[in-house]
């Protein structure tokens, strides 16, 4: 289980707003790293999302923990992290809210599951299941039958 992931934003605070609208939580500054924002889903697991200062690195700083180091490059770019995350918001409340802030929004097929692909700022991929995608992931993932299905996916998609 991942408790929490951390992400970078051009406005920290707006994203943390925007994010916590979508999963139905609440969003607090996070004071380890000025200018941070955490997005809390208030759920039993502590489910959470930091939003850092675009540019910001994260750097080994012995046992007093992270260091948080601000960088030069404020435009966040296209990169290979993403995360899903099940929220209880209806799927076209989620797409409305991404629509209200211009971020790109899809509903893709991912394997037998389906996905709102949410672009934060048009530049970060999440990918956020509503309660009927979420019943989808837990059916597709379930332990004893995933690499099973996967590897059906995978031999259709092959050609010949």
């Amino acid at each position: 289980m991942i408790h929490h992931l951390s992400i970078a934003a051009r406005n920290p605070q707006k994203v943390a707003t925007v994010l916590a609208e979508i999963i139905g939580g609440t969003s607090v500054a996070f004071p380890p790293n000025p200018g941070s924002y955490w997005v809390l889903q208030l759920d039993p697991n502590g489910t959470g999302i930091e939003i850092y200062p675009a540019g910001t690195t994260l750097h080994p700083d012995g046992a007093q923990g992270v260091a948080f180091v601000p960088g030069l490059d404020r435009e966040p770019g296209y990169g290979a992290f993403h995360f899903a995350i099940s929220v209880a918001t209806e799927a076209s409340k989620v797409a409305a809210i991404a629509a209200q802030e211009e971020w790109q929004c899809y509903e893709c097929m991912r394997g037998g599951f389906h996905v709102l692909e949410i672009w934060v700022e048009n530049k970060i991929l999440i990918e956020v299941l509503p309660p009927d995608f979420t019943a989808e992931y837990l059916a597709v993932t379930k332990p004893e039958g995933v690499v099973e299905h996967m590897s059906r996916v995978q031999r259709l998609k092959l050609p010949g």
